[in-house]
């Protein structure tokens, strides 16, 4: 969440952030906090002076005779009962700023572009060249369902639309995605970790999908636990309530999970193949650092390199999109999503999104470093996804696709593979 002072000294900016990402009904969350702010600030001298003369009441009992006792006792009583009323009022009012502000969304970045949706996200570079076909081109799902690769007629009997079953070749594709992107980011210093797919409501607060993002998550309310949309939340949530030392920043991970989405809301949309379904697989990069804005800065660049990177080792043909206001969530200051070019769509389609919050996440977490000199100060976080699957096999399938059925491996992926250079047989 952002910090109070931010509202009280510039509340313009923190609604106009709100407005930026279409968010109307958050920008008047700004009014609110700041009028529960006013009352709690007014309030505190109150508390202050009637506990600092309770305080004191103790030295005085001592040298008054029965009678003065007495009365002093009598009023001393009062002050309890008066201090509790507003001790009650103060905790009330901190729990409405507290509310309050986990509406505000973090302030965009300036160089965030103006935009309602992803149709007006602005171009940063694009990188490859998009194959031409000589034999008419096949989508991922005729290539899949005719090498008896997927099955989603099976999946939906068994759990509903949007869901699939891989088989045979294309699991060991994925799990070679998977497994290379992991290597890579190990390669590079980040910490591979298996974390928890439930996850406690605090989580989903504390880095930015609570609340509003309650409908698209699965819900255990037998157990008060959430499945895990991107295993962002619990990997940027593993310090919650710490206060590290900045000689161990920064804090580099990457963890491969299932991940889990209700698509509510996508009715009718992306119905066939593997582009929107409700289970899939994450392996996410996650940083912590120290509170400096250009150093967040660095590290956005790099995280998007180490997915460009992945991309470009797998032959395909991408770009990279500056995301306008309107397609950000309510936590992000900056996103580059990139977009791979799947032949069947004939566009560029999402699979990455790297984003940079500063403190926004880490302040709603209480995930905080203790620098050489002075106070302990928030943690500024950033994650990015390093590879996303089955949307991943798209392009793979679909870009790498012979006349005949059958796929060609990228060289970088082989090795996952038993040395493998083509997956299928001919079945067309």
């Amino acid at each position: 969440m952002l910090d109070i002072k931010v509202l009280r000294e510039n509340p313009d900016a923190a609604r106009s952030g709100a407005i930026k990402k279409h968010m109307p009904d958050r920008a008047e969350a700004v009014d609110r906090a700041l009028a529960f702010d006013a009352e709690l600030r007014a309030l505190i001298p109150r508390l202050d002076a009637m506990r600092s003369e309770q305080k004191a009441g103790g030295k005085v009992l001592g040298k008054l005779n029965p009678e003065e006792r007495v009365v002093f006792l009598a009023k001393q009583k009062q002050l309890k009962a008066e201090l509790s009323v507003l001790e009650g009022e103060e905790k009330l009012l901190k729990e409405k700023l507290a509310e309050q502000l986990g509406l505000v969304p973090n302030i965009p970045d300036p160089e965030v572009p103006d935009g309602k949706d992803d149709s007006q996200n602005t171009e940063v570079r694009r990188v490859g060249e998009v194959r031409v076909f000589d034999f008419p081109v096949r989508a991922h799902y005729d290539i899949g369902e005719a090498q008896g690769w997927i099955d989603f007629a099976r999946a939906a009997d068994m759990a509903g639309s949007r869901n699939y079953m891989l088989f045979g070749d294309l699991v060991l594709l994925q799990d070679a995605i998977l497994r290379f992107a992991v290597d890579l980011l190990v390669e590079r210093g980040f910490v591979p970790i298996d974390p928890p797919l439930l996850v406690r409501d605090a989580a989903m607060f504390g880095t930015g999908f609570f609340p509003g993002g309650e409908e698209q998550t699965y819900r255990c309310e037998k157990d008060g636990l959430n499945l895990i949309g991107t295993s962002e939340v619990p990997v940027t949530s593993l310090h919650a309530g710490e206060i590290l030392a900045e000689k161990d920043l920064p804090k580099k991970y990457v963890a491969r999970s299932a991940c889990f989405r209700r698509e509510a809301g996508t009715y009718g949309k992306d119905t066939r193949g593997l582009y929107r379904v409700h289970q899939f697989h994450k392996v996410e990069q996650v940083i912590v650092d120290i509170n400096d804005k250009e150093r967040s800065l660095e590290h956005h660049e790099s995280i998007v390199q180490n997915a460009e990177d992945l991309l470009q080792a797998c032959d395909l043909p991408y770009r990279v999109v500056n995301v306008c206001g309107g397609d950000l969530g309510v936590p992000q200051a900056m996103k580059y999503d990139i977009e791979t070019w799947m032949p069947s769509r004939e566009s560029f389609s999402e699979t990455h999104s790297a984003s940079r919050f500063y403190d926004y996440q880490a302040r709603r977490l209480n995930l905080r470093y203790r620098p050489e000199k002075g106070k302990p100060l928030f943690c500024h976080t950033l994650n990015n996804t390093v590879a996303a699957s089955p949307r991943i096999l798209i392009p793979l399938l679909e870009n790498h696709q012979n006349a005949d059925g059958t796929v060609n491996v990228p060289e970088r992926l082989r090795p996952f593979l038993g040395g493998r250079e083509v997956l299928g047989k001919p079945v067309f």
